[in-house]
C-alpha cells in the first residue's frame, strides 16, 4: 500500500532530514515520506488521533524503526500494523523494542509496516441541508451527526491507506454529502408536511433511514455507521420580502431549540394556502408522469434533466408510498384517513374511464386495491432500478472523491520538496492526474445521464406491462366471474332438480298412501257390511270352501241351543230320512247325556270353587285374634288397644 509511493527530496516529518529525489523512506528514522505532521503520533510517538480525526496512517521502512522512543498507545485510541495482508491490533499500554516484539512475535522488526491510528469512540460528522423538498414543493432544513468508526481495517487500508495521510471531518462530511442528501430527499420527499408535522416518531425514522442507507455505501470502505442524530429538522416561511414569518420544528433537539421556538402548522398556513400547495403537488406528479411518457429511446430526446431525475425519483418514492396505504388499508374511508386521497381518486377515475363501475363497494374497493397494487409493483419495479443505479453511481462518485481528495493532498505535500526540478515533476504529473480525475468525472456524469435515460426507458416499459397486467387481471377477475356465475347456474339447476324429484317422490308417496287408506276403509266397510248380514246372507256371499265350513258351524251352534225335546224332534226329522228310531234315539240319549255332563261337571267345580273361598276366609278368621267385644289385637298384647279389655292367654 503506502510502499509504493516515493516524495523524493521531501524532508521527514518526523526527524526533519533532508532525503534524496528517489527516496521513499526518511534515511534517518525510516518513516515514509510525506507522512502528516501529527506531533503526537509523529514525534511523542504518543498513538492518538486528533479531536477531528477518524484516522491517521503512515509507514515505516522497518518495523523496529518505531521506537527512537516509548511508544504509547493511549486508551483513546485504536494502533494497528499492517504487514501483508494482515492487520494486529496494538492494545493499549507503553512498549520497548523487546517487549514489543515478545508479545506480538508474529511482527516481522525488520521489514517495512504500515500504522493505521484510529479512536477507539466513534467521530461525529455533521450535515446541515437546507433545501430539502416536501412532497408539496415546501424547503425543509435538516440538521444532524452522522457517527463513523472504522470496522474492517483491511477493506478501510485497501481505500484510504493508499498514501500517508489522516482522514477527519471535513474530509468524510466531503465523501458523504451527496448520499447523505439523497437518502435525505427520498425520505422528505416522499412525505408532506402535515404527514411529518404529526409524526411523534419521525425523528426515529430518520434516523433509522439515514443509517440503513449510509450502512450499505459505507461496508464495502470499511467504515460503519454507529448513529444517526437528527440536531432539527424544520420548515422556515417566508413572506414577499423573504422576511421570516415563522419556523415549523418537525423533529428537533431540545438541547438546541426552546419549546417556545415552536409554531403550529395552521398558525403558518390557512386554507387556502393548503389548497394552492395540494394544486402544487398534484401538478408535479402529473408532470412527471407527462414528462415520462415524453420520453423517446434516444439520448438527445430525453426531457428530464439530473435535477429533474432527483425530483422524479422523490415523487415516485411518494407514489410508492401512497399506494402502500392503500394496500395497507381495509376500506376506502381508512385509505383516507390515511391521506391517500389523491391517488385513491386518480384510481377511481381510472376505473371509471373504463367503466368499471360496480354495484358491490367490497368489490370495488377490491378492483381499486389491485389496481394500486399493480401501479406499485410498476413504480417499485422502476424505484429498485433507480436504487440500484444510484448506488453505482454514488460509489463511483465515493471513490473519485477519495480520490481528488488524495491527488489534493499530494500537491499540497509535493510544495515540501526542496529539489526544484523534482518538484516540479511531481506537479505536473499530478495536475495531470487531477485532469485525469476530471475526465473521470465528466464519465461519470455521461454514465448517470445514460443511466437516467436506461431508466425512463425501463419506466415507460413498465407502464406498458402495468396496463397489460391490468388488463390480465381484469381477463382472469372476468374469467373468474363467468365460471362462478356457471358454478351458481349449475348449482341452482341442481337445487332445482332435487328440490322437484324429492317433491316428485313425495307426492308418489302420498298417492300410494291414499290408495293404502282408501283399500283399508273399504276393507273396514266391506267386514262391517258382512258382520252386519244375517246367517242366511253370509252363507249365501261366503266362497265355496267357505261355504262348508260356515256350514258346519252354524249347524253346531243351533244344535247347542236346542233343548231335549227339539233335539229329540230333530232326530226324528233326521232319522225319518237317514236313520232308524233306535239310532235317533241313542244319538238324542248321548247327547242329552254329554249335555247332563257337561252341567254336572260346572255345578261340581261351582261348589269346589265355594268351598275353597269359604275355607280360605276361616283360616283368615282363625289366624286373627280378638278381644271379648270383637276387636282384633296384636300377638303377645295382653290388653286389647281399642277397649282396653284383659285378653286371654
Amino acid at each position: 500500500m503506502l510502499q509504493k509511493f516515493g516524495w523524493g527530496g521531501a524532508g521527514c516529518p518526523r526527524c526533519e532530514r533532508k532525503n534524496g529525489g528517489g527516496a521513499r523512506y526518511c534515511g534517518g528514522c525510516g518513516l515514509s515520506l510525506g507522512a502528516p505532521r501529527n506531533a503526537p503520533v509523529l514525534v511523542d510517538n504518543r498513538w492518538v488521533a486528533g479531536p477531528d480525526e477518524l484516522a491517521v496512517f503512515f509507514g515505516v521502512r522497518e518495523l523496529s524503526g518505531i521506537f527512537v522512543k516509548t511508544l504509547r498507545v493511549p486508551a483513546t485510541g485504536r494502533a494497528y500494523i499492517l504487514q501483508g495482508d494482515m492487520a494486529t491490533e496494538v492494545p493499549q499500554g507503553e512498549y520497548e523494542i523487546e517487549g514489543f516484539f515478545t508479545r506480538l512475535n508474529h511482527l516481522l522488526r525488520d521489514q517495512h509496516a504500515e500504522i493505521l491510528v484510529t479512536r477507539t469512540g466513534a467521530l461525529p460528522v455533521e450535515f446541515r441541508f437546507d433545501d430539502i423538498a416536501t412532497s408539496e414543493q415546501l424547503a425543509v432544513t435538516a440538521r444532524f451527526t452522522v457517527s463513523l468508526r472504522i470496522e474492517n481495517v483491511p477493506a478501510f487500508a485497501r481505500h484510504f491507506m493508499t498514501q500517508p495521510g489522516a482522514i477527519g471531518t471535513q474530509e468524510l462530511r466531503e465523501l458523504l454529502s451527496a448520499p447523505v442528501r439523497q437518502l435525505l430527499e427520498e425520505f422528505v420527499g416522499a412525505r408532506s408536511i402535515r404527514e411529518m408535522a404529526g409524526n411523534q416518531d419521525l425523528r426515529e425514522q430518520l434516523d433509522a433511514r439515514l443509517q440503513g442507507g449510509l450502512k450499505l455505501l459505507l461496508a464495502e470502505y470499511g467504515l460503519a455507521v454507529v448513529k444517526v442524530d437528527t440536531v432539527e429538522l424544520r420548515h422556515d416561511k417566508y413572506d414577499a420580502n423573504r422576511a421570516k414569518v415563522g419556523s415549523l420544528w418537525l423533529a428537533v433537539d431540545e438541547r438546541h431549540v426552546q419549546v417556545e421556538h415552536r409554531k403550529h402548522l395552521d398558525e403558518l398556513y390557512d386554507a387556502e394556502e393548503w389548497q394552492r400547495l395540494r394544486r402544487t403537488e398534484q401538478r408535479a406528479r402529473v408532470r412527471q408522469r407527462e414528462a415520462e411518457l415524453r420520453q423517446d429511446d434516444a439520448i438527445a430526446r430525453a426531457e428530464l434533466s439530473l435535477q429533474g431525475a432527483d425530483r422524479a425519483h422523490a415523487v415516485r418514492a411518494r407514489q410508492i408510498e401512497l399506494y402502500a396505504r392503500i394496500l395497507d388499508a381495509q376500506s376506502r374511508k381508512q385509505a383516507l384517513e390515511r391521506g391517500a386521497g389523491d391517488v385513491l381518486a386518480e384510481l377511481e377515475h381510472e376505473l371509471a374511464k373504463k367503466g368499471a363501475q360496480r354495484r358491490d363497494e367490497a368489490l370495488e374497493w377490491q378492483h381499486l386495491r389491485a389496481l394500486a397494487q399493480l401501479r406499485m409493483r410498476s413504480e417499485l419495479e422502476v424505484a429498485q432500478q433507480d436504487a440500484r443505479q444510484a448506488q453505482a453511481i454514488a460509489r463511483q462518485r465515493f471513490s473519485h472523491t477519495l480520490l481528488q481528495q488524495q491527488i489534493r493532498y499530494k500537491i499540497e505535500q509535493a510544495g515540501s520538496i526542496e529539489d526544484a526540478a523534482r518538484k516540479q515533476a511531481e506537479l505536473v504529473r499530478l495536475r495531470q492526474a487531477e485532469e485525469d480525475g476530471a475526465r473521470h468525472a465528466r464519465a461519470i456524469d455521461e454514465e448517470e445521464h445514460v443511466a437516467r435515460h436506461q431508466l425512463l426507458v425501463l419506466a415507460n416499459t413498465a407502464r406498458r406491462r402495468e396496463a397489460e397486467r391490468l388488463q390480465e387481471w381484469e381477463d382472469e377477475q372476468a374469467r373468474l366471474a363467468i365460471e362462478t356465475a356457471r358454478s351458481t347456474a349449475q348449482q341452482d339447476k341442481l337445487a332445482r332438480t332435487i328440490a322437484l324429484e324429492s317433491q316428485q317422490a313425495r307426492e308418489q308417496q302420498g298417492v300410494v298412501l291414499e290408495a293404502e287408506e282408501r283399500r283399508h276403509a273399504l276393507r273396514l266397510a266391506e267386514q262391517e257390511a258382512f258382520a252386519g248380514m244375517d246367517d242366511t246372507a253370509k252363507l249365501a256371499l261366503a266362497a265355496a270352501p267357505n261355504a262348508a265350513l260356515l256350514n258346519d258351524f252354524m249347524k253346531t251352534r243351533v244344535h247347542a241351543t236346542m233343548d231335549a225335546d227339539q233335539l229329540s224332534s230333530l232326530a226324528a226329522v233326521v232319522g225319518a230320512g237317514q236313520l232308524t228310531p233306535d239310532e235317533a234315539l241313542a244319538l238324542v240319549a248321548r247327547e242329552q247325556a254329554r249335555r247332563d255332563g257337561e252341567v254336572d261337571k260346572e255345578r261340581r267345580h261351582q261348589v269346589a270353587l265355594l268351598a275353597a273361598q269359604v275355607g280360605a276366609v276361616a283360616g283368615v278368621a282363625a289366624s286373627v285374634r280378638q278381644c271379648r267385644h270383637g276387636h282384633a289385637v296384636r300377638e303377645g298384647e295382653r290388653f286389647c288397644g281399642a277397649c282396653g279389655a284383659p285378653l286371654q292367654s
